[in-house]
């Protein structure tokens, strides 16, 4: 491994090591929509092997959502369940049958949540943000 290569491995490691909970759902849904990208451009330029592999990352990332959701936290928990169940399906189809258009229909339903999510975890580091500025900690 060159230094670069080391280098920006140690980056990556530490940013996620010194995540809050929101970041690290916003970094994983980040690359989910990555990899649905990098798996659509694949498939449509027929590179089998590069989309499979884009593919099978984000079926891991989308088993990470689901064994981590708390579907007594919220009420839309068991929503959200029910879309990555789909998202698993849709995945695997999609690799099996080479859709890329199907990939894009994924990306089409991750891409929104993505800023949702993304959306909430800045309101709430700016709400945390504020609390410690009142309690005169910041």
């Amino acid at each position: 491994m060159n230094g670069y290569a080391a280098a920006r491995n140690r980056y990556l490691d530490d940013a996620v090591s010194t995540a809050t909970p929101a970041t690290l759902l916003v970094m994983l849904y980040d690359r989910l929509v990555l990899d649905l990208e990098r798996a659509e451009l694949a498939m449509r330029a027929g590179d089998r092997p590069v989309a499979h592999a884009q593919l099978t990352h984000a079926q891991q990332i989308v088993a990470e959502l689901t064994s981590t959701l708390d579907v007594s936290a919220w009420d839309g928990a068991p929503g959200l369940l029910s879309i990555y169940t789909f998202l698993t399906g849709a995945l695997v189809d999609a690799n099996v049958a080479q859709d890329a258009d199907k990939v894009a229909a994924c990306r089409g339903i991750v891409a929104p949540l993505r800023d949702t999510w993304r959306e909430s975890a800045r309101q709430v580091a700016s709400a945390a943000t504020q609390h410690l500025a009142m309690s005169g900690v910041a």
